[in-house]
């Protein structure tokens, strides 16, 4: 899938369908939040905008559906989905467990050389954090930024396929979005940070059982953020998101 950032229409590319260039711009778009849960898309507008016919954007547009991240009802525009307060909730509570194991099996299973591998990309990933996506080093690129995703490298990690697919398949980009909304306050993405460094520290050790308990505490905080900041009327525990 293309990469493509910001609001403007990326020019086609030869090799890809024009359904796949509209749908990477569009969950750009969505991730980003200039697509806002519950925000109307026009079909007709979208078209325009890419200067194409209402085929491709309708593909698009099913595989966005497909994906869980419109809804659309007959005779009604498209929507950004907008979890409720139970949909959130469950969410978060199947985070909350299945990435606990997750990590608990990723510190047996993943060989010395991934985490060796990911304690470099995580450290990477600060920097460019810190000088910025489009100048690391002092040195000004003009590469699309580099996508990071600690959360899916653990998940993998634990070489359990249907934990895999259940948070890297379909599901993951609905995941991904209210994992980035948690993460939005620059507080938030610093203690993150620490709690990653946390957690993959206990992966190292091969210490199983830190590693599922840091997991879950650092799930649950980001529900917590979640729910009492970017989404106050989501409020209330998730599971035992509380760490002790």
């Amino acid at each position: 899938m293309p990469k493509a950032t910001g609001n403007s229409a990326p020019k086609a590319i030869s090799n890809i369908p024009l359904a796949e260039t509209i749908l990477s711009v569009l969950l750009q778009r969505i991730y980003d939040g200039v697509l806002a849960p519950g925000a109307h898309i026009n079909e007709a507008m979208i078209a325009e905008e890419f200067k194409v016919s209402r085929g491709p954007v309708r593909e698009a547009m099913r595989r966005l559906q497909g994906l869980q991240l419109i809804t659309r009802a007959p005779y009604l525009k498209a929507r950004v989905v907008e979890l409720t307060q139970e949909e959130a909730r469950e969410l978060f509570e199947m985070r909350l467990a299945l990435e606990g194991v997750a990590c608990r099996l990723a510190a047996e299973r993943m060989t010395a050389e991934e985490i060796q591998e990911l304690v470099h990309e995580l450290e990477q990933d600060r920097q460019r954090t810190l000088v910025g996506n489009n100048e690391l080093a002092g040195k000004p690129s003009t590469d699309a930024p580099k996508v990071f995703d600690f959360h899916e490298r653990i998940v993998r990690g634990s070489r359990n396929g249907r934990i895999i697919d259940a948070l890297c398949g379909d599901l993951y980009h609905l995941l991904r979005i209210y994992r980035r909304r948690s993460g939005m306050v620059a507080e938030r993405k610093s203690q993150a940070y620490a709690e990653h460094w946390q957690i993959l520290r206990a992966i190292k050790a091969r210490d199983g059982e830190l590693a599922e308990s840091l997991m879950r505490s650092h799930v649950g905080r980001a529900a917590e953020h979640l729910f009492t900041t970017d989404l106050p009327h989501l409020t209330g525990d998730v599971g035992d998101s509380r760490p002790a």
